[in-house]
C-alpha cells in the first residue's frame, strides 16, 4: 500500500481559498460531504482549515450543502 501524504505540506501551501470551489471540490465525495483525513490523506492541521473554506464556500452559495450527483 502507497503511504498518503499531505498534499498541502508536500506542495507547500499555506492558505487554502474558500472562493476556489473548483479546488474544494477535490474533498467532497458524491453527495458533497467533506471527505475524511484518512482517505485524502490530509494532515490535522489542513483538514480544519478544508473544512472551514467548504463551510464558508457553501454559506456564500458556492458550494452545495447537499446534492445528488456532483462530479
Amino acid at each position: 500500500m502507497k503511504k498518503k501524504y499531505c498534499r498541502f505540506k508536500k506542495s507547500g501551501i499555506k492558505y487554502i481559498d474558500y472562493k476556489d470551489p473548483e479546488f474544494l471540490k477535490k474533498f467532497l465525495n458524491e453527495q458533497g460531504k467533506i471527505l475524511p483525513r484518512r482517505i485524502t490523506g490530509t494532515s490535522l492541521k489542513f483538514q480544519r482549515k478544508v473544512a472551514q473554506a467548504v463551510k464558508k464556500a457553501r454559506h456564500l452559495a458556492l458550494l452545495p450543502y447537499v446534492t445528488d450527483m456532483m462530479k
